[in-house]
This record gives structure tokens, sequence and C-alpha cells, in this order.
């Protein structure tokens, strides 16, 4: 029996496929720097961010310093809700949040995640978030999965992961989730409540 979904965060709960871009693209806008500049100094810290060997404040001074100027952290912080929630899905998320544990497992910065959760709609939306930074491993890996079953208190085979990425459902399906390749072109809420429901009701 299921009793845990786990999502997914950028491309799945987020219009933008990605989070690096939203990063990206903000702070272009906000100091008027080239959005591929902006996008070579971060990326150059991007895997060291999402394993948590570093922080931002970590590599912050680089990045300014390869930017050619100071930028002020607080549009860095401000750059992480450079978001588009899925209102559509989230509402359904709500819903399935009355009957199952509603989880979150992603590659992502432990801040960014954080601060999105605490000034969005997404407050009190997920019961277990695990994030790639916090536990030190990806979800090419066992290890990210392992932490959000021992969160939940639950076993592989009473959970479904749902990804935009067919690479990251891999090792939760060797584990023994159910998965579902979310389709982040079409969002197409219908066809997604259907799949999921086949594997809720088996």
């Amino acid at each position: 029996m299921i009793k845990g979904i786990f999502f997914d965060f950028d491309g799945v709960i987020t219009v933008e496929k990605m989070g690096t871009p939203t990063i990206v693209s903000h702070i272009a806008k906000a100091t008027g720097l080239p959005a591929r500049q902006v996008e070579t100094a971060y990326r150059r810290h991007n895997r060291l961010l999402l394993r948590g060997d570093i922080t931002h404040k970590d590599m912050w001074g680089a990045f300014c310093e390869e930017l050619g100027r100071e930028v002020d952290y607080s549009v860095l912080t401000d750059s992480f809700l450079n978001i588009t929630p899925d209102r559509a899905l989230i509402s359904y998320i709500r819903e399935l949040k009355e009957n199952y544990i509603i989880g979150m497992i992603t590659d992502n910065k432990v801040d960014r995640i954080e601060t999105i959760l605490e000034n969005t709609e997404l407050k009190n939306l997920f019961d277990v978030v695990t994030i790639s930074a916090d536990v030190h491993a990806q979800k090419t890996e066992a290890k990210i999965f392992d932490a959000a079953l021992s969160k939940a208190s639950l076993s592989p085979a009473e959970c479904v992961f749902i990804d935009n990425t067919a690479k990251n459902l891999e090792i939760p399906r060797e584990m023994g989730f159910k998965t579902i390749l979310f389709d982040d072109e079409k969002r197409d809420m219908a066809e997604f409540k259907g799949r999921l429901s086949e594997l809720l009701e088996n």
C-alpha cells in the first residue's frame, strides 16, 4: 500500500525545468550584467553547492570577483524566489496530503529551498524535505532516497517518486519505489492524476 508520495522540485513543483537558470536570470537582471557571464561564474561552483561541499557564502567572494563587481548578498537570496510554482499541481498535492505523507527529494541548495518554503505558498506543503546539499548525495545515489525514507519512516514499496528527468528515477526504481516521469512540457494534470491514481490503487 502506498503511504508516501515524493516529488522533485524544479521542473515538477515549479514550471521552470531547472533552478540554476532562475538564480542566474535574477542576478543578471539585478546587476545589469550579461546572463552568460553570470551563468559561467555561478556554474563554476554549482556541483559543490548541490552536494553541500560549499555554501553560497563560501563562494560569494570568488563569484563577485569573477563578475568584476561587489554584488550585495541579498540579490542572491532574492533570486531564490524567482520561480513559478505550478498552482494546479500544488492544489492537487494539498488534496493528496489528507491521506498521504508528502515529501520532496531534490538536488538543490539548502538555503534556496528553505527560503522558498518559508516565503511562498509552498509553506507547510511538505511533510518531509530531503535536499542533496544537506545529505551530501544526489538523486543518482541511493543515499538521498534512504534519507527521505528514514525521515518518513517508510519503506520503498510504500512510496511513489515523481521526477521530470528519467535518469533520476533509475535508483529509486531499483530500490523498490513506484516512479512516474513527469512531462514538464505538457504539464497535463489530467494525465498525471490518472497515472498516479493507478499506482495508488494497486
